[in-house]
């Protein structure tokens, strides 16, 4: 008589269905195919572990190829060894090929915005020279959860409410992936424990200097204290509901962009008459849209704002200066042009 399997663990299953999910639906947007290289960037925390492991295991389900990035930031005692033992990790759990990189941080947006940066900058060359065209990140619900907590406090629009997405394709480089969004934190650790691997405990991840840390050990907490258990799941179906308006939006943005524009040497130009007659949020997508396709800026709320100014409260001001960018009224064009 055959004895009965051994149960699956359940954090070790949740992480498994999570990347399963994810690599599915990256094959069925085209993101990747047979024998693709997928990537995960991994740190030695225990998220990224947790996705490393489970990676390990449902990619070759897929006809997929699993390997890993670690980068060392450099910017803390012994980040070579914590770097080279996240590697030996990945390479113990099949993932190949490994690469480590030793990235220079700067400075410019601090030096979390600095780190980041250099880290993902680094993580695309690698996809690069590895072909791999989709590269997995270990965020959970409780970072999703963070970002939307943070985006609120700062007054940030839906955009940035949105918070990160599963799945995002990139003009330049591999798409990204987000397996562990529906994930808490405390799973990927209980996942780890079931595996037998050790997690590294960034110290970082406890200095209250950064905001998103004071967030997750100060603030968190005490709205959960104050409000009852389920506030990290209620923010991120928040960003789930933001991002899926915001798509809808964008969506409308692009098919009416080509009626609106009007390419020139100069620039592009919109007309302020079918600007006006959209609700303000379709308004300010086509003002944004039609910058950053033409010039490559990013426009913030308030300078897209003041643009706007120039279609609902035009009393002849203008132009106005933005980043590279002057927009100005001609009677019923709203120009934009190099500058």
């Amino acid at each position: 008589m055959n004895s009965p399997r051994p149960r699956l663990d359940p954090a070790t299953a949740e992480t498994r269905r999570a990347v399963r999910v994810l690599l599915e639906t990256a094959r069925a947007d085209g993101v990747v195919t047979d024998g693709d290289l997928v990537l995960v960037a991994l740190s030695g925390g225990a998220d990224s572990l947790a996705l490393a492991a489970a990676t390990a295991f449902e990619a070759p389900k897929q006809a997929l190829r699993a390997g890993a990035v670690v980068v060392d930031h450099a910017l803390q005692e012994g980040s070579a060894e914590v770097a080279i033992r996240a590697s030996r990790q990945a390479a113990s759990l099949g993932l190949d090929p490994v690469t480590v990189r030793r990235v220079a941080v700067g400075s410019a947006g601090g030096p979390e915005n600095a780190a980041r940066e250099a880290r993902h900058t680094s993580i695309a060359e690698v996809a690069s020279a590895t072909g791999s065209p989709l590269v997995l990140f270990g965020h959970t619900l409780d970072d999703q959860a963070e970002t939307v907590l943070l985006g609120l406090l700062r007054g940030s629009g839906p955009d940035a409410l949105s918070g990160m997405p599963p799945l995002a394709r990139r003009t330049v480089g591999p798409a990204y992936g987000r397996p562990l969004l529906g994930v808490r934190r405390h799973t990927t650790r209980a996942a780890c424990v079931a595996a037998g691997l050790a997690p590294w405990d960034d110290p970082q991840n406890d200095d209250p200097a950064y905001g998103r840390v004071r967030v997750r050990t100060a603030l968190m907490p005490a709205l959960e204290r104050e409000l009852g258990a389920g506030v990290p799941e209620a923010l991120a179906r928040t960003a789930d509901q933001l991002r899926e308006d915001s798509a809808a939006l964008d969506h409308f943005a692009e098919e009416m962009a080509e009626d609106l524009a009007e390419h020139s040497e100069a620039g592009i130009s919109l007309s302020v008459r079918q600007l006006a007659a959209n609700p303000p949020a379709l308004r300010q997508r086509l003002v944004r849209l039609a910058v950053e396709s033409e010039f490559g800026v990013t426009l913030s709320r308030v300078q897209t704002l003041e643009v706007c100014r120039l279609v609902t409260d035009w009393h002849g001001q203008g132009p106005i200066a933005l980043p590279g960018v002057s927009a100005s009224r001609d009677g019923d064009r709203l120009a934009f042009a190099a500058g």
